[in-house]
């Protein structure tokens, strides 16, 4: 079954920064769009970044743009988040999520409906 396991997530100062990863198993994310969601306590989950299928065009939050990218490594079946410039307000719980394989869709998506596959979370916390 599809497997997607997140890393990297840790305790930073604001300013600081951090990388997350994704490892997917049993899918190629070379066939699939991907994304970063995060959800803060008491509030809903949003995605933040985005990254298409294949050569992968990528999309971000206002929230995040200029400050988080969103990258893969498809001979490692890998996605990642680079963060940087962290503040206080991204502290959340964050997902990595996959797209159904060989869909018609290769543009990057922050809709969450849009994805089948989800990890389980990686905590990052930013103290001011």
């Amino acid at each position: 079954r599809v497997q997607l396991v997140e890393s990297g997530g840790g305790s930073v100062q604001a300013g600081g920064s951090l990388r997350l990863s994704c490892v997917v198993s049993s899918m190629r994310i070379a066939g699939t769009y991907m994304a970063w969601f995060r959800q803060a306590p008491g509030k809903e989950r949003e995605g933040v970044a985005s990254i298409g299928r294949g050569a992968g065009s990528t999309g971000y939050a206002d929230s995040v743009a200029r400050r988080f990218v969103i990258s893969k490594d498809m001979s490692k079946n890998t996605l990642y988040l680079n963060l940087k410039d962290l503040e206080p307000d991204d502290t959340a719980m964050y997902y990595c999520a996959a797209g159904p394989p060989d869909s018609g869709r290769w543009s990057p998506t922050l809709r969450e409906p849009d994805y089948n596959y989800w990890g389980q979370g990686t905590q990052v916390t930013v103290s001011s």
